[in-house]
């Protein structure tokens, strides 16, 4: 396997992670942020660009005495983004400032198991590849959605994902692509997504909740992920809101997920229709066969009250696991996120109420509870963050 240059030590790496976050900066800049002496930063500089990472840009405008000379990430740098949902695969491929250049996605359904999913996802990179944009591959970040060993790049005992319990996934990518990958949760990269260009950029405690197939909860703290012991910290879809509820794919019955995820919405949809409770819903029904989350929004948006019920419904329990959440952990945000979420203002209303109601006043006082803006761009935008955090880490 090809080593990727790595920064040699603590200062090389935060002048790399200031160059991704921040952009092309000029020396005098750098050290002013750094607290370095000029011959010390300029040595450092020095060798990042013999590794190839930085290069030299210019000159920067005079401020007052001669022009100091502007240093960018090398734009040969590349990272790869996996996002592996229950129902999809986002690629994308980006700089090393972490801008999307290239994105694929398309329905995959996670069960087929890791074998096939997986070919799948490199063949969507290797249609990025063949525009050009991935000369090479500095590193990989994948989620999939289960919890995951960290440590051994594995997901492990993944409820929606039958194949998948201690597959080498990050070893298999790694062979394939000959560069460094890390895995992890699929909430958990679309909380680094949302940190690095998100809402959340200016926060360093927040919750990212994720409403899909499932629902899961991005936990950062102090700016990092907490991903617990054995990496299922966040698994907020198997919290109990009601001991005598429908059956989960867990195995429990009355979690939150067997009540709102996104099968659990079409399945409440699907009865309705049934029933004739909804007009749109059953003539959506009779026009394709079935009828999925997306089609209750839609029946939401043109008024229909028995969509607009269901929303509402799964709004008020997903706010009242949040609200014990708030009292527990007092994020400074709340960010709504996942395939589920693009119902919207009503959901959001809805969740927002039973938060602010529920939570005591010293900690909802001044939290924001909002949906995301990065949208499927998310996932794949925190999965290069993820790699590349660890690429710009000293070897």
């Amino acid at each position: 396997m090809r080593t990727t240059a790595r920064p040699e030590n603590r200062h090389q790496a935060r002048l790399l992670r200031l160059l991704r976050d921040e952009g092309p900066r000029s020396r005098a800049e750098l050290g002013d942020i750094v607290r370095l002496s000029r011959s010390k930063l300029a040595m450092e500089l020095n060798r990042l660009i013999e590794l190839r990472l930085v290069e030299p840009a210019g000159l920067a405008a005079s401020r007052g005495g001669r022009r100091s000379s502007v240093v960018r990430l090398s734009p040969r740098l590349r990272f790869v983004g996996f996002d592996i949902g229950a129902t999809s695969i986002d690629v994308a491929v980006t700089n090393g400032e972490l801008e999307i250049l290239g994105h694929l996605s398309e329905p995959c359904d996670v069960r087929l198991g890791a074998t096939a999913v997986l070919e799948r996802a490199l063949e969507l990179l290797g249609k990025l590849r063949q525009e050009g944009l991935l000369p090479e591959v500095h590193g990989a970040g994948i989620g999939v959605p289960g919890p995951v060993s960290f440590r051994d790049g594995m997901p492990v005992a993944p409820p929606i994902m039958p194949g998948w319990d201690r597959f080498p996934v990050r070893d298999v990518i790694a062979q394939e692509l000959g560069c460094p990958v890390l895995v992890d949760n699929d909430v958990n990269i679309m909380a680094l997504g949302e940190l690095h260009g998100g809402v959340a950029r200016s926060v360093r405690d927040f919750l990212l909740v994720k409403i899909g197939t499932g629902i899961g909860c991005g936990i950062v703290v102090d700016g990092a992920i907490y991903r617990g012991v054995s990496g299922s910290a966040g698994d907020i879809g198997h919290i109990r809101v009601d001991d005598d509820g429908p059956l989960c794919a867990c195995g429990n019955t009355g979690c939150l997920e067997a009540y709102f995820g996104g099968a659990a919405l079409a399945r409440d949809a699907l009865a309705a229709a049934r029933a004739g409770r909804s007009a749109a819903l059953a003539r959506r029904l009779a026009e394709a066969g079935t009828v999925t989350a997306a089609d209750v929004a839609a029946a939401a948006s043109s008024g229909d009250p028995v969509a607009i019920g269901m929303i509402r419904e799964g709004g008020r329990r997903v706010g009242q696991v949040l609200a014990g959440l708030v009292s527990f952990f007092n994020p400074g945000l709340i960010i709504i996120a996942g395939g589920v979420a693009r119902l919207g203002h009503t959901l959001l209303a809805e969740v927002r109420s039973v938060v602010y109601r529920r939570s005591p006043p010293l900690a909802t006082g001044n939290l924001p509870i909002v949906l995301s803006e990065l949208g499927d761009h998310a996932g794949v935008i925190g999965a290069t963050r993820l790699i590349s955090d660890h690429v710009f880490s000293p070897a």
